[in-house]
């Protein structure tokens, strides 16, 4: 049995997990914020740990370029940078180096790229990218694996596959920091053959736990879908299984049902700070007019600080204004609602009754058009190239 991962509970494909590391445990499913240069923007430490999370992301990349490797090694790790006393996974910054479109080049060696800050160039290889993660003390590395852009053909998905693969050998060969998971990243676009083989070659070299990368980059939501469950039946029992940059809740309680244990998205408090706020019948702006004078909160069921002690209104006024702490508070909100949607789907795993709960929560959500979703999500991909 994996120290670092056990079962307790499965419903269907869904599965009640804990995952134990060195700065404490994580009950899975599990949300993680996105602290991409070592913060949740908006939210301090200790709203986090109010608000019920367990763990953070936090990005390689950003924190390589500002406020540099060395610092926070200076400084004691990223706990201790931070503040946050529990559990982080980082990213390779994979994702972030191919996002760079013109301003990189891509060799069997690594990646060469420049700065958004400053333009200056830097090399990233799966030998750097390990030992960066292990300087900042994560408890979950990934390995540096290749993205390729949805609406690719299948010759250059398969060549980013298999440098994928590659590369992963080499992050698995050097990673050596005790006490620190590695996690491999299937890929393969959106064919069935790709992801199968790419999930059967990382399983042969026996990391610590499975990412599900390159979805939710424009391809049509049933294809997620078919990918996720495709990956949550083959990929082991025994290891956690991560679907990256996935975190509007709808697609969070589907992919819970497809056997998946861990997500991360910047979509909740990014919707937040522009405001787009979660309720169980679906996203509401509190910009419309129509909240000008509503003296309730904006979800009477929700239990988190915003809406025990705040007016829709008042939020509404706050937006309005431009005050600071609209961003706060909504955000706020927006993350409690997605961990007390991982806290329910826990309880009805461990109950037997996922299936129901999934099937009236997303009766009653209206989830985001899908043209509209596609086009936002190319909006946000053309600013991050």
């Amino acid at each position: 049995m994996s120290a670092l991962f056990q079962v307790q509970a499965t419903d269907c494909q869904a599965r009640k997990g804990t995952l134990s590391t060195s700065h404490g445990q994580v009950e899975t499913p599990a949300f993680m914020p996105v602290a991409t240069q070592g913060s949740v923007k908006a939210i301090a430490p200790d709203d986090l740990k109010t608000i019920g999370t367990s763990i953070l992301l936090c990005n390689t990349y950003h924190l390589m370029l500002r406020p540099g490797i060395e610092i926070v090694r200076e400084m004691g790790g990223l706990q201790a940078f931070m503040s946050w006393p529990s559990p982080i996974l980082t990213d390779s910054g994979g994702f972030q180096t191919f996002s760079l479109d013109r301003m990189k080049k891509v060799t069997e060696e690594g990646v060469l790229f420049r700065s958004h800050i400053d333009g200056r160039n830097h090399f990233w290889s799966p030998e750097t990218s390990v030992e960066y993660q292990e300087v900042l003390g994560a408890d979950i590395a990934m390995v540096l694996d290749e993205c390729a852009p949805y609406g690719l053909g299948e010759s250059p998905v398969r060549e980013a596959m298999d440098r994928t693969h590659r590369w992963a050998i080499r992050c698995k060969m050097i990673h050596n920091k005790q006490g620190q998971a590695l996690f491999a990243v299937v890929q393969g676009g959106i064919s069935q053959e790709l992801r199968l083989e790419s999930a059967d070659t990382l399983m042969s070299m026996d990391f610590d736990g499975y990412a599900v990368g390159g979805l939710s980059l424009g391809e049509p939501k049933a294809k997620t879908y078919e990918i996720v469950g495709l990956m949550g039946s083959i990929l082991p029992r025994d290891k956690p299984r991560y679907l990256m940059g996935v975190g509007s809740p709808d697609d969070l309680i589907e992919c819970i049902g497809l056997g998946i244990d861990i997500f991360d998205c910047a979509m909740p408090t990014r919707v937040a700070r522009n405001g787009g706020l979660f309720t169980n019948l679906g996203r509401v702006s509190v910009k419309n007019s129509r909240f000008r004078k509503e003296d309730k909160p904006i979800d009477w069921s929700c239990d988190c600080y915003t809406c025990k002690s705040f007016s829709v209104a008042y939020l509404h006024h706050l937006f309005k204004a431009k005050e600071l702490l609209a961003y706060r508070l909504a955000s706020i909100h927006n993350l409690r609602f997605v961990v007390r949607l991982m806290e329910h789907s826990r309880n009805s795993i461990l109950e037997g009754t996922f299936t129901a709960f999934r099937d009236n929560f997303l009766s009653e959500y209206r989830a985001t058009d899908e043209n509209v979703r596609l086009a936002q999500k190319e909006k946000w991909l053309r600013r991050h190239r």
